[in-house]
């Protein structure tokens, strides 16, 4: 892609900074955040050699930002509370409201302009599905879960596909957990580092992954073909299980130890740094079956071949205690 206008609302996030640097280079980016600094000082706008304009909003409320709309080519929306958080009835309704709240003020941007975005993404979350042990999950015949993480990916695709904009095509992105230089692999680095790289719980629950840079592609590959809408997985063709994938990391980072955390430690552990259990411990059986179809091809559809280009970036001292 190149000289397109591109919104990215929540764009300060590891994905969305991907973005940035996978788009910024040819393109004009426009990051829409809620932090002050980051607009005040380009903070984020400075890590990488990519091109980006950072703009001020609340998520919430029309403002300035919204004219930004006005003949974009890409509007993405990433925006929304990291679930990575005690379920708590406060943090509970931050996660709805970030999610609805933003949907909703864009809807309303889009539909105001005169020249509405083209194509509008909006993030979503492959744990809609259910816990899944028996079968993948693919876009077409995947089952819907239940709990409230499935409640909060269901009520932010209703809220999507509820705003009318009869010009701007749509599609959901419903994003496996997605690995790159940062992110989730930041953890699992400092879990190497102490030899706790083994299994979590039975190791037995299936792991929905994508490679990031594959994100950035498959969001070309909608925005090049205008037949695709509505909504589609975003994840690698090839899951594993826990215990599959944390073999595959230690074996690429050179671990040849790795010690398992069992259900009741991960319990204890979760409680203690602030975070819940599912976020390891449910089967996430999904695959892409439709965005296959049209033809799109992974750069990184197997597991070992993403840790090694991660690594490859990655400095020794991030995974290794010496």
């Amino acid at each position: 892609m190149n000289n397109k206008k591109i919104i990215i609302a929540g764009g300060t996030g590891f994905i969305g900074q991907e973005l940035v640097n996978w788009f910024g280079h040819n393109n004009i980016v426009i990051v829409l955040t809620r932090a002050k600094t980051d607009v005040q000082n380009n903070t984020y706008s400075n890590t990488h050699n990519a091109n980006a304009t950072y703009l001020q909003w609340d998520g919430k409320n029309l403002g300035d930002w919204a004219t930004e709309l006005e003949e974009a080519d890409l509007l993405i929306n990433l925006a929304g509370k990291s679930v990575n958080c005690r379920y708590t009835k406060k943090n509970k309704q931050e996660i709805f409201d970030s999610r609805t709240n933003a949907t909703t003020v864009l809807g309303l941007a889009v539909k105001q302009a005169v020249r509405p975005p083209k194509l509008w993404i909006n993030a979503a979350s492959a744990t809609i599905y259910r816990h899944a042990t028996d079968r993948p999950q693919d876009d077409e015949t995947g089952e819907i879960g239940s709990g409230f993480s499935v409640d909060v990916c269901k009520l932010w695709e209703k809220t999507f596909f509820e705003q009318r904009t009869p010009f701007t095509r749509k599609v959901a992105l419903r994003m496996a957990i997605a690995l790159g230089n940062g992110g989730v692999m930041v953890p699992y680095f400092n879990l190497l580092k102490f030899a706790l790289g083994g299994k979590q719980g039975s190791g037995k629950q299936m792991y929905s992954w994508v490679h990031v840079a594959d994100v950035c592609r498959m969001i070309e590959w909608i925005n090049d073909h205008d037949d695709i809408e509505g909504t589609y997985n975003c994840s690698s063709p090839n899951p594993v299980n826990n215990s599959d994938f944390m073999q595959t990391l230690r074996k690429v980072t050179g671990h040849k130890i790795g010690l398992p955390a069992f259900t009741w430690m991960l319990k204890m552990g979760a409680a203690i740094i602030g975070t819940e259990t599912e976020l390891l411990l449910k089967s996430r059986w999904v695959v892409p079956s439709k965005v296959l179809a049209t033809g799109f091809q992974f750069a990184y559809p197997v597991l070992e071949d993403a840790f090694k280009e991660i690594i490859s970036h990655t400095p020794r001292k991030k995974y290794h205690l010496f």
